[in-house]
């Protein structure tokens, strides 16, 4: 069709500094897609390993066979948290027995669990840093490269425009130079949605595990006290 543009080479005969911009957007769209897919299959697999460690946990009420399995099931953020809390009441065990202050039901008594609720917090702030490992780059991408992409635009339209100012073409003659500088903010907003909508849903994962953490761990100071209470009794 006469008149109709090549966009392939439209890019191929931009300036410099649009296809600069190009490459940059078409590196951040790669890194975005390469986190989304770790991203996606980490976050799977955890929300899969605490649903098995949690059935396994609220089916069990060994403290040891627990924590057998919790050493076991590496990928479960609850598992964690559990020989996190498991080694502080091992540590306060072994302080009691070796200066002969009492037993643990005692000291929980008297002391309450505030170190076993610091350890499972230790433990939930170590499964946090794990799982926000990367996604705060793809909202970086997200708000980033449509500014990007905009500069690109800018600065092609201005070029292109370059010309006529000097009172020489047409806007036939400007007019591949204009869809050049367009398809920059395309390419920005292409790079731009997909880090975005993910982010969210990363985000929105994260939280449900993080709720899902806070109650396990109101699960597991309860059934320490289950068991001191039998010890004691």
């Amino acid at each position: 069709m006469q008149g109709s543009l090549n966009i392939w080479q439209i890019l191929w005969e931009s300036g410099v500094v649009v296809k600069l911009v190009l490459i940059i957007l078409a590196l951040a769209s790669v890194l975005s897609w390469t986190i989304i897919l770790q991203k996606y299959k980490e976050l799977k697999l955890v929300i899969e390993a605490n649903d098995k460690f949690n059935t396994f946990f609220k089916g069990s009420n060994s403290l040891s066979e627990i924590h057998r399995e919790a050493s076991e099931n590496q990928d479960s953020t609850m598992s964690l948290m559990f020989r996190r809390g498991y080694e502080e009441l091992n540590k306060v065990g072994e302080k009691l027995s070796s200066g002969n202050k009492g037993t643990i039901a005692q000291h929980f008594t008297q002391h309450g669990f505030q170190a076993l609720e610091r350890a499972l917090k230790t433990g939930s702030n170590s499964a946090n840093e794990r799982m926000d490992i990367r996604v705060s780059t793809l909202a970086s991408i997200g708000s980033i490269s449509p500014f990007i992409g905009l500069f690109g635009t800018v600065w092609g339209i201005i070029d292109a425009f370059s010309g006529l100012s000097m009172g020489g073409g047409s806007i036939e003659a400007v007019a591949p130079g204009i869809a050049e500088a367009l398809v920059a903010t395309a390419v920005g907003l292409a790079a731009a949605i997909p880090a975005v909508w993910f982010f969210n849903v990363f985000n929105n994962q994260i939280a449900r595990i993080n709720s899902q953490m806070e109650s396990f761990s109101q699960d597991f100071l309860n059934l320490i006290e289950r068991s001191i209470l039998i010890k004691k009794d």
